[in-house]
């Protein structure tokens, strides 16, 4: 944790380096369930490193008595080639534990191989959508007794449930759906007990929002192009409005031309009959 800044907001990514040192100690009884719990929860509403700090520092990280160090900097976005989604190595959260309360995985973060998660009278949220994979293939183990778990993948990643329900169930709705070439595999395995599982497949908000704002682009070239073809009918239609007009003033000056020339004609028709009376 740094101490530079406190008052700098802390992102989530920061949040779940302080959680995982929490289940750390509560695995190696350091911390009781109570007092796990309530750091936990400490945890997920801090908002700043200064708040973030004091929740681990008589904890021992990684053997050593430090803090867990947060990140000043922000990860840029990464590349939505699966290429560069598949970074290897370990993942940035192994496993969450939800009793009477609920946990969130979410953001930019690393799955593992494999992903270990139990809810017991709760619940919680694995949010695939703008996480690295460290492998291709990983396993999303879920325990659910008397609780629920929500697992939220991008499109472009094939889906395999594997988990055994008594009396609860888990999604098979997204199986069958084919990946990305070179898209991660997530299985789902488990056991759900009064409990169920689900999976869904959903866009992530900045592709929602890309997605939204091309067809407001398509909408506008429509709305133009509907615009140009109205201008050009309007054109049209005043063309021929104009070439009509124009017809009949040549039939009015046709008329009167012909009435003109029979008037003369009468005329001359009269001065001939004078002369002849003459």
């Amino acid at each position: 944790m740094t101490d530079d800044a406190p008052e700098l907001r802390a992102s989530d990514a920061d949040r779940e380096r302080v959680a995982e040192v929490l289940r750390d100690a509560l695995a190696e009884g350091r911390l009781d369930m109570a007092e796990f719990q309530e750091r936990l929860d400490t945890t997920y509403s801090a908002r700043t490193y200064g708040e973030l700090a004091p929740i681990t520092q008589d904890l021992p990280v990684g053997g050593a008595a430090v803090a867990p160090r947060v990140s000043m900097t922000k990860e840029p976005e990464g590349s939505a080639d699966w290429a560069g989604r598949i970074t290897g190595g370990e993942g940035s959260s192994s496993w969450a534990v939800a009793v009477m309360s609920g946990f969130q995985r979410k953001g930019r973060w690393t799955v593992p191989r494999r992903f270990n998660s139990v809810a017991f009278w709760g619940g919680g949220d694995i949010d695939l959508r703008e996480a690295n994979f460290a492998d291709r293939e990983v396993v999303i183990n879920c325990v659910a007794i008397m609780g629920g778990m929500n697992v939220i993948v991008p499109p472009g990643v094939e889906v395999i449930v594997r988990g055994v329900g008594v009396m609860g169930g888990f999604d098979h709705r997204e199986e069958g759906v084919p990946g990305d070439p070179g898209g991660p595999r997530v299985i789902v395995t488990g056991f759900a007990l009064w409990g169920g599982v689900g999976v869904e497949r959903k866009l992530t908000r900045a592709e929602r929002q890309r997605q939204k704002e091309e067809r407001r682009q398509e909408k506008l070239e429509r709305r133009a192009a509907r615009k140009g073809l109205h201008s050009s009918f309007r054109e049209e239609v005043e063309g021929a409005h104009d070439r009509m007009l124009e017809e009949h003033r040549d039939m009015l000056r046709e008329h009167r031309d012909e009435r003109r020339d029979q008037r003369e004609l009468r005329r001359e028709e009269r001065d001939r009959r004078r002369r002849g009376e003459d």
